[in-house]
């Protein structure tokens, strides 16, 4: 993998990641394919909606189909017909989820199964072969994901040992090759919750390590917006310029412009595809629920400045018809619709920060995200 670093506009970055399956510009948004699938639209969907880079999960995809599959498939590329990157996250944040389920000690985490109960180790070294079966262009190594709020002692003692596995993560890495005859990468992800000193411990360390790309995790799980927003913009200032920097788990278009603003470069979130699914899309004058009575008589595109499939093609009269009757097209149409708002929200962001007026433009953008919905009948 290789980052070029293109235009800056204060913190703001825009470049290229190359990867041996193709290239992705930054900032760039990641729709969430979990279990090798994006839900609700196929992979070709995504080739016209012009998503450049998916993420699927090393926790999913080992329990089901499994690593045999994938392997016999030649890696999930194959398996799914995705000829662009995949990034994997390595299954921590579903690992400990399941906190009933699961036990961490020095060596990994016991965990069972959400599906049928059975018990699973992952250690540092096993989620890097995992994620070598899979095939992944770019992998994350182990980490223990903490609940806010917490105790600074907690959170000291976690990334101590997220740290000791992250160095056996990148052991394991470089100890291996690649299975599929294409190149992959390793990120490291700080961590600390909203502990600055933490997290300045994690990302000093992790740099002197050497990984080729820095996530930020632990964050938008319950912290005022504020202090995500300060941890981003701590993180930043010590993570390298010439390497990428991905703000896992976010967010909210408004989300993703403050982060851009404070230097990230990729995001990933369901946000899209779980609200389309549930009937609530992204406009670029604020989201709406397309199941309101107040769009029964609105034969008007969902968003009439958009050039997706969805609004070149159909009502909000029509979509609202769907969602009620419970057909599935309109679970697809709002997912296509909201996946490339997301992806045109990048485009723009990038061509902001390459003509030099970022901040005016996100301004423009947050004021008109928060206005109210016209309806037209």
């Amino acid at each position: 993998m290789q980052f070029t670093l293109e235009h800056t506009y204060g913190k703001a970055r825009s470049g290229t990641v190359f990867t041996d399956h193709g290239v992705f510009h930054t900032p760039a948004f990641m729709p969430v394919g979990t279990q090798g699938t994006v839900k609700a639209v196929s992979q070709q969907i995504l080739r016209e909606i012009g998503v450049e880079v998916i993420l699927s999960n090393t926790y999913h995809l080992y329990l089901r189909p499994g690593t045999e599959i994938l392997n016999q498939a030649g890696g999930l590329h194959e398996f799914m017909g995705w000829d662009r990157p995949i990034l994997t996250d390595s299954g921590g944040y579903q690992v400990f989820s399941l906190s009933d389920l699961r036990k961490i000690e020095e060596e990994g985490v016991q965990f069972r199964s959400h599906i049928d109960g059975s018990l699973h180790t992952f250690t540092p070294e096993s989620v890097i072969d995992i994620q070598r079966l899979i095939g992944s262009d770019i992998m994350m190594v182990l980490d223990e994901c903490i609940p806010y709020p917490c105790e600074k002692e907690y959170a000291e003692s976690s990334n101590e040992l997220t740290l000791r596995w992250a160095e056996r993560c990148l052991n394991r890495f470089r100890s291996t090759d690649q299975l599929y005859g294409h190149g992959q990468s390793l990120f490291a992800i700080v961590q600390g919750s909203v502990f600055g000193e933490v997290r300045e411990r994690s990302a000093h360390t992790l740099v002197d390590m050497g990984f080729e790309g820095y996530a930020i995790g632990g964050l938008a799980v319950g912290e005022p917006i504020e202090e995500m927003y300060d941890i981003v913009a701590l993180c930043n200032d010590l993570l390298p310029r010439e390497k990428p920097r991905y703000l896992m788990g976010v967010g909210t278009p408004e989300n993703l412009l403050e982060a851009i603003d404070r230097g990230i470069d990729m995001f990933d979130c369901v946000l899209p595809t779980r609200n389309g699914r549930n009937a609530m899309l992204f406009t670029q004058h604020g989201s709406l629920n397309i199941t309101n009575a107040r769009f029964k008589n609105d034969f008007t595109p969902v968003d009439d400045s958009c050039e997706c499939y969805t609004c070149r093609t159909y009502s909000r009269a029509y979509l609202r018809h769907l969602f009620q009757s419970k057909e599935v097209l309109g679970l697809q149409l709002a997912t296509i619709h909201n996946l490339y708002f997301f992806q045109w929200l990048m485009r723009s962001a990038r061509q902001a920060i390459a003509l030099g007026n970022y901040s005016h433009w996100k301004e423009e953008q947050l004021n008109s995200l928060s206005q109210e919905i016209p309806v037209y009948s």
